[in-house]
């Protein structure tokens, strides 16, 4: 058998090898414990083993599927479907999911739709109210007339 290994290179990402298969997935950006099941299931692999204690071999057939291959599970597992560039059903990593959304938002904000004007300006997106939060600067609270 071989040795224990501590640090598990996969996606530009270190996973700890003392977590199990499953829970070390996630320390991966863009995958979940939804999207870690679903390898782990896929694979055949066992989700509670600990990661460091994987043969070599499977490590590798881990690192292959998630780097090259994760776009074969089912489209309603992945982060990014019908990406409007493309078309086509994705799932980003890493540095690509923070890649993509600022794209987003800069495309919201060219558009000059709702959202991106919200964005622009620095303000709540999503429907949140603004009249006693999200102030940035100034204290909240009712401001008195001098006498």
């Amino acid at each position: 058998m071989s040795e224990f290994k501590h640090i598990v290179r996969i996606a530009d990402t270190d996973l700890d090898g003392k977590k199990s298969v499953m829970f070390a997935l996630t320390g991966i950006k863009g995958i979940g414990l939804r999207m870690a099941r679903c390898i782990v299931n896929h694979l055949g692999f066992d989700a509670n083993q600990k990661l460091g204690e994987m043969s070599d071999e499977d490590i590798e057939k881990l690192r292959k599927f998630v780097e090259e291959e994760i776009e074969s599970l089912p489209s309603w597992v992945l982060n990014r479907r019908k990406d409007p560039y493309t078309g086509k059903d994705l799932h980003l990593l890493s540095k690509d999911v923070d890649f993509a959304k600022m794209v987003d938002i800069e495309m919201m904000i060219r558009m000059k739709c709702y959202r991106g004007s919200r964005h622009a300006k620095g303000k709540k997106v999503r429907g949140q109210r603004t009249r006693s939060t999200g102030r940035s600067g100034r204290t909240v609270g009712v401001v008195r007339r001098k006498k």
